[in-house]
């Protein structure tokens, strides 16, 4: 289970979010067996994620990001839950390319530069919103920092990252994302300027003890920051057999039709549960009607 925790300066003009986020991916990666640079592709999205749906106001909206830079991993989606709970899914969970210039996973080679990031928000309003941008360095950290400084309109800084160990287990995962409201003054942007500059690496952080809550206050350092909210976040994917059966009848009357003679085998994109649909309970499915 991920440990989540949001913090804000005494002046409130600056809120920190940092999580612990090595439980959930390396469910993550358990669940898509996914090769070391995928895991970091995938795990840093997944952590992205989280944090964000953090910032959502109710437990229940959600926000889904989607990346494709045109990299050989392919689209890269995660989405979480307002209290950071988050599932995430990869077209192509193995790649192997070599290591980049500075010896590390080559995320953004994985990933690819000639694309975009896609946010979607869904607050339980008639129409959810929704924002896209250019990716910009692949290395998606950077990309979520432009997609809010773009789209938002917020200064933000995100750090994350995801430690692979040579059996492909997960080490160390997690981040944080600070952002600035408009009224935040010059002196508060120095003394965060001068805490990030001397952060160490996320994963070096989490590897060493540090918490998400010691996190959050090193980000935050010099600034008398305040806890507004801890989460337990988890790898949690909502699917059930009634939302396949409604995917099912969506595909069309015509396509079901196809279908119903032999049983049917549907599995969840995010946490790979796998649902059995006989011929009769396509049938049934078929009884239930569209008119598409």
């Amino acid at each position: 289970m991920g440990q989540v925790v949001r913090t804000i300066s005494h002046d409130a003009s600056v809120v920190a979010t940092a999580i612990d986020a090595t439980d959930i991916i390396s469910e993550a990666e358990q669940v898509h067996k996914t090769s070391a640079v995928v895991t970091a592709a995938l795990g840093r999205l997944t952590v992205a994620a989280s944090l964000m749906g953090i910032g959502l106001k109710g437990r229940e909206d959600s926000v889904t990001l989607r990346m494709n830079g045109g990299g050989p991993c392919g689209t890269l989606i995660a989405v979480a839950d307002g209290t950071g709970n988050v599932k995430c899914y990869v077209q192509n969970p193995v790649v192997e390319i070599p290591l980049n210039s500075k010896g590390k996973l080559d995320v953004a080679g994985a990933v690819g530069k000639d694309g975009t990031l896609s946010v979607v928000k869904d607050m339980g309003l008639k129409e959810p919103y929704s924002g896209q941008i250019p990716i910009t360095s692949g290395e998606i950290a950077e990309d979520i920092a432009s997609y809010f400084a773009l789209s938002e309109q917020i200064p933000t800084v995100c750090g994350l990252g995801v430690l692979v160990n040579p059996d492909l287990t997960v080490k160390a995962a997690g981040g944080y994302l600070i952002q600035l409201l408009p009224f935040t003054d010059e002196s508060v942007i120095d003394i965060l300027e001068a805490n990030v500059n001397k952060l160490p690496p996320v994963t070096k952080m989490l590897s060493d003890g540090i918490t998400a809550d010691k996190m959050a206050h090193m980000v935050l350092e010099g600034l008398e920051p305040d806890i507004l909210d801890t989460f337990d976040a988890k790898y949690k994917c909502d699917c059930s057999k009634e939302r396949v059966e409604r995917a099912l009848i969506s595909i069309g009357r015509k396509e079901l039709e196809q279908m119903a003679d032999e049983p049917q085998e549907v599995c969840c994109h995010f946490c790979s549960k796998k649902y059995t649909f006989s011929p009769e309970d396509m049938k049934k499915l078929l009884d239930r009607g569209t008119d598409k």
